[in-house]
């Protein structure tokens, strides 16, 4: 039975087991609160059967969801039952006019837009947006994501003084995916750069259109699970293409799939070899990305 709620839910057991506890203790809390809000009230057995029963309706509609979020976030898991509530209110009619997402649910503040820069390997990229963001009034660098040991791009985050989180594989993609940890810290954008695992349904559901990543070839060739760095220069090659270049999109449930927001070429000479091409779109990469992110900061701060 636990391990078909962790598949359901995508949490680890440890999770599930904090989940139950959420819903026994909020339904234990709700009954107990029922016979003391109907002792208040007045209720007894002489009083008619309707108004017990609206009483009852209003308490499992209304106090036991907010019971629900309260007690989720004394046991850490307000994330998690926060999209389980959403679900409801959206069932529910409660919801339809009002966005999904971290970023939506509060206007963004008038200061600088939070980023978080996820990145596997060495953080080239991530150096140029670091770089080219450093005296900007609209946008701030503000937490390196890493999920490997020992990645370059950590050195850059210590260089740079740029707190870091080194994330594991289970908790990021069948867990909470680090949401609380990207809350606290008060991220409000991401950006993939050189980000080699698929990013989880959580970020995507929380950061909707505010979650973007680089791909070194023209999209949609050469993308897909396992098409990065030097594979997808060997293929553009092996298939004898007289270009490449980068594509920028959002990001999505698939890999490389979300909505195009750029691309550019370059030519692809006879005498590549896969370093030299390499070379030449990490020119491109280098030089549009911060670009293109900035543009696009422009437009979530007007929303």
């Amino acid at each position: 039975m636990l391990q078909g709620l962790q598949k359901r839910w995508k949490v680890n057991g440890r999770q599930a087991l904090i989940i139950l506890c959420v819903f026994a203790v909020t339904g234990t809390a709700t009954a107990y609160l029922s016979k003391v809000i109907t002792g208040w009230v007045g209720f007894d057995d002489t009083t008619f059967w309707l108004w017990k029963f609206l009483l009852r309706v209003g308490m499992l509609l209304f106090g036991y969801q907010l019971l629900l979020l309260f007690t989720a976030f004394v046991f850490g898991q307000f994330s998690f039952f926060w999209q389980y509530e959403k679900k409801i209110l959206k069932r529910l009619g409660l919801m339809n006019n009002i966005k999904e997402g971290v970023a939506d649910e509060k206007k963004f503040h008038s200061g600088k837009i939070k980023m978080a820069l996820f990145a596997s390997g060495t953080g080239t990229n991530a150096q140029k947006i670091i770089e080219y963001f450093r005296n900007s009034e609209l946008a701030l660098p503000a937490l390196i994501v890493c999920n490997k040991k020992g990645a370059g791009v950590l050195q850059v985050a210590a260089i740079e003084n740029i707190p870091t989180l080194l994330i594991e594989k289970k908790q990021f993609s069948e867990g909470d995916a680090y949401l609380p940890d990207l809350q606290k810290e008060g991220i409000e954008y991401i950006v993939l750069a050189g980000f080699l695992w698929k990013v989880p349904q959580t970020l995507i559901e929380a950061y909707p259109k505010r979650i973007i990543n680089i791909h070194p070839a023209l999209l949609p060739k050469y993308g897909g699970q396992g098409m990065y760095g030097q594979k997808v220069h060997e293929a553009v090659l092996q298939n004898k293409e007289d270009a490449s270049g980068i594509t920028i999109h959002y990001v999505d449930e698939q890999y490389d799939n979300g909505a195009i927001i750029f691309q550019t070429k370059c030519n692809v000479e006879k005498e590549d070899t896969a370093q030299t091409l390499a070379a030449r779109i990490h020119q491109l990469e280098h030089h549009w990305y911060p670009q293109v992110i900035e543009s696009e900061l422009k437009k979530v701060k007007t929303l």
